[in-house]
């Protein structure tokens, strides 16, 4: 399966505007994910990484109790494709 090639510059202010709370930092998608407590985190972790496991494609991420830091890049592609603006919108509705 061929990966997705780095999108352009237009292509991901696009993206990030369809994409509430998520930024760019260090070349890489970016969020922090808030919940009332780790039981909710690790849940929205749990089922984030069912998802990214589906995909094949894996984020980085950081928890300390009801906070998840999440970081998407691909990096065959050495930067932000396409792969990463989907499952940061998958992420968003596992969230929500």
């Amino acid at each position: 399966m061929a990966r997705p090639e780095k999108l352009a510059e237009d292509e991901l202010r696009d993206a990030l505007g369809k994409l509430p709370s998520w930024s760019v930092q260090e070349r890489k998608l970016h969020r922090e994910f808030r919940f009332q407590d780790f039981n909710e985190a690790f849940g929205f972790m749990t089922r984030a990484a069912l998802v990214a496991e589906s995909m094949g494609h894996h984020p980085e991420w950081f928890n300390v109790w009801n906070r998840v830091v999440v970081e998407l890049s691909t990096h065959d592609a050495d930067g932000i494709t396409s792969l990463d603006v989907e499952l940061a919108q998958k992420l968003n509705a596992i969230a929500d």
